[in-house]
């Protein structure tokens, strides 16, 4: 019995080259990188996966950034 995979040649920087070299897992090829690095999770697989003082810390920061957008809007 064959299988025979579907192949397509892309082109990427050195510099994506080597950033999907340090996410691949001993026995993984590259597409199996890009797979798992692309594939789609519901918002639901991530409740609860960051703690009370994370959110707090989050949710000043985004406090911060809008605060320092209005700024700089206002005096643009």
């Amino acid at each position: 019995m064959y299988t025979y995979m579907a192949t397509k040649t892309i082109s990427i920087t050195k510099e994506a080259y080597d950033r999907l070299k340090m996410r691949k897992e001993p026995g993984e090829s590259f597409s199996d990188v890009i797979v798992r690095l692309t594939d789609r999770k519901t918002l639901s697989e991530f409740a609860g996966i960051l703690t009370p003082s994370s959110v707090k810390a989050l949710s000043e920061a985004i406090a911060e950034g809008r605060r320092e957008r209005r700024t700089a809007d206002a005096r643009a």
